[in-house]
């Protein structure tokens, strides 16, 4: 690799430069003012918006990073395109609203001598989550998976206010070390059988008559389990309740909504780099017929959203019922990448959009409601919605939205992913899918009927946000009332975003 190559190179991975920049920055500015750490979270801001900048001027370019000359092409480690760009911006808004969350979480503010830590540990999630997206090479893969996963780590028992944060950072250390191990066996024995790390090359490759299809399914599966830990998808998914309830609930949010981002971003990148021959004109994948990656996701999926609907059934505790719930939606995920085509990876892309302001939505109320009653459980909500009547409004249309009904964004989301999967003459699938948002209307309208249909047994704290934090949450519910009506822009980038996928 010569100079000229790394240069242009580099240039592809300004956003990647920038999170790395402001990560040294925050460092720098924790040490030396580490008696008044004020001006931490500023600087950190300052960070995501100059990131923000660089990404959204990548959206319309592609390239490879990082290339090893081949006789037919250059194979890059990094993949810049649309497709990674979005995701990008979806990371990126989540860790800005996030940062945002922190200012106001009492949890966060009771470890303010650890403030700098805190958002180094943020910037290194996002540098891994921003790799994670953009990797086609089993190296980077891995690498930006690790980044992502120690961070997070540590900011899942970061505050030590209670036995459940040290218990949710054991749990998740033991659960992902043993996800990253078997990963790593898997490409081991893939690059045993191709001689090579990148997706590229192994493409080509693996169409060979040569080749132990045995092994390499093999292989396949462990690696899946790695990714599938990132996505919660079950049956890989036993860490997220556990994680989720005992995280601070600024971390819970992010975890649910950007660590699941980059965890689909690189899966999807991961099979149609890795093993699709080529896209049809009417927009589906072609497949190498070596392994039936159709037949698993699908049935990822279908154990996925009814495991974690059904879970959900029995929680008390809400960020509990709120784990189960994104286990659920993960396998609602899937189900758009089981179509294996343009139009399903777009509906993805729509989806995931909308569950973010959704989510993140969610989680802000249950964050502000639990620092004022010192309670996350459905019980103390009772009589809630008429003592909080701007918190109860707005929690309910987030938990409407999360069921899929309309007018919220919600729908819009679950639509697309149903018209993907009736394109595709995957009825019966479809029908599943529909019957597990019935289920889950159950468990989201328990918590309303909590708020409003039952009476408290103590007359309940009447729980007024400040003016900055009405404005937060309004920047949420608006969005999602907005786009449950206007919905155009949405699928016009996505399906922009997909047409752009530099394969």
């Amino acid at each position: 690799m010569d100079v000229s190559n790394i240069i242009e190179s580099l240039k592809l991975i300004k956003p990647e430069i920038a999170v790395s920049a402001s990560l040294i920055l925050v460092l720098i500015f924790d040490l030396i003012f580490h008696k008044d750490k004020k001006l931490i979270p500023y600087v950190a801001l300052l960070g995501l918006f100059a990131t923000g900048y660089f990404v959204i001027h990548q959206f319309g370019t592609t390239g490879f990073g990082f290339a090893t000359k081949s006789t037919f092409k250059a194979f890059g480690m990094v993949t810049v395109d649309s497709f990674g760009t979005f995701f990008k911006l979806l990371i990126l808004i989540s860790a800005v609203l996030v940062l945002f969350f922190s200012s106001f979480s009492d949890e966060i503010k009771k470890t303010t001598d650890r403030l700098g830590e805190y958002y180094v540990l943020i910037f290194g999630m996002i540098l891994g989550m921003f790799l994670m997206v953009s990797a086609t090479d089993f190296l980077l893969i891995y690498l930006s998976m690790e980044l992502l996963s120690l961070s997070s780590y540590v900011l899942a028992g970061f505050t030590k206010l209670r036995d459940r944060n040290s218990e949710a950072s054991l749990k998740y250390v033991i659960y992902g070390s043993v996800s990253s191990g078997l990963m790593l066996f898997g490409i081991s024995i893939i690059y045993g059988l191709t001689g090579s790390t990148n997706l590229y090359v192994i493409n080509s490759l693996i169409q060979s008559p040569q080749i132990n299809v045995l092994a390499l399914s093999f292989a396949l599966i462990l690696v899946m389990a790695g990714m599938g830990f990132k996505i919660s998808a079950a049956p890989f998914h036993f860490w997220t309740p556990d994680v989720y309830e005992g995280s601070p609930i600024t971390i819970t949010a992010f975890l649910s909504v950007a660590s699941k981002a980059a965890g689909f971003g690189l899966l999807i990148r991961f099979i149609k780099t890795g093993f699709a021959a080529m896209t049809l004109n009417n927009g589906y994948w072609m497949l190498n017929p070596i392994f039936d990656w159709k037949l698993i996701i699908v049935i990822l999926a279908i154990l996925t959203m009814t495991l974690g609907n059904f879970s959900a059934l029995w929680q008390n505790n809400l960020k509990r019922m709120l784990a189960y719930s994104s286990i659920a939606h993960a396998g609602y995920l899937l189900l758009g990448l089981a179509v294996f085509s343009n139009q399903g990876i777009a509906a993805i892309l729509i989806y995931f959009f909308v569950y973010m302001l959704m989510n993140l939505g969610a989680f802000l109320i249950v964050m502000l409601i639990a620092d004022k009653l010192g309670s996350e459980d459905v019980d103390d909500y009772d009589g809630l919605g008429y003592t909080s009547p701007f918190l109860g409004i707005s929690l309910a249309v987030f938990l409407v939205s999360l069921t899929g009904l309309p007018p919220t964004a919600g729908f819009i989301g679950k639509l697309y992913i149903f018209s993907a999967l009736i394109d595709a003459k995957m009825f019966v699938v479809a029908v599943i899918g529909v019957l597990n948002s019935v289920v889950s209307l159950y468990y989201y309208i328990r918590v309303l009927k909590h708020m409003y249909l039952v009476k408290p047994k103590i007359q309940p704290v009447e729980i007024i946000p400040g003016l900055s934090q009405k404005f937060l949450v309004l920047l949420l519910v608006v969005p999602v009332l907005f786009f449950g009506i206007y919905f155009s822009p949405i699928v016009e980038l996505a399906k922009n975003c997909v047409v752009l996928l530099g394969f």
